[in-house]
């Protein structure tokens, strides 16, 4: 199996503010101007964009969220979970990977405006995923998530979101 050194440097991967190691791989051409994207933009977007997405065993994607809906691919390595929270939908938990006779999943769309985040399952070295975001990704519309106010708005989750935020 590739290692982790090795998808970081075939790929070119560099750390993600949230966490792991990532690489956009396809920004489209056309442009959606921002008059006509709904009001929670805050400029031009691309029609669409790609990313290669690596966790390695230990890191974590905190809880973030964005306000187009993220496709998620599954590359290779073992499974991870996926975490959703929202106010009138509750927390889920989606296993992204390639043993679907065991319920895992190879793609999976977190809706716009979810706050979500992820981690490698424990008998994973790595997780290698893609993201692909339509109206394409731009970090003005990336928020990543307030402990405090999560543990507020979800306190059955407490343990979950201490370990899917930034260290404090």
């Amino acid at each position: 199996m590739i290692t982790v050194e090795e998808l970081i440097k075939k790929y070119q991967l560099i750390p993600h503010p949230e966490g792991g190691y990532f690489r956009e791989t396809y920004r489209s051409e056309g442009v959606i101007p921002h008059q006509a994207l709904p009001d929670n933009f805050k400029g031009d977007r691309n029609y669409c964009t790609g990313i290669y997405f690596l966790l390695p065993q230990g890191t974590k994607s905190c809880l973030h969220r964005i306000q187009s809906d993220e496709m998620w691919h599954f590359y290779l390595g073992g499974s991870m979970t996926l975490v959703l929270m929202h106010e009138d939908y509750g927390v889920q938990n989606i296993i992204l990977g390639s043993d679907i006779q065991q319920g895992e999943t190879v793609q999976f769309v977190v809706p716009a405006g979810w706050w979500f985040g992820g981690y490698p399952n424990s008998e994973s070295v790595y997780s290698f995923v893609g993201c692909t975001v339509a109206p394409g990704f731009d970090f003005a519309d990336f928020e990543l998530a307030s402990r405090t106010d999560l543990i507020s708005k979800f306190p059955e989750s407490s343990e979950l979101i201490l370990k899917l935020t930034p260290d404090a």
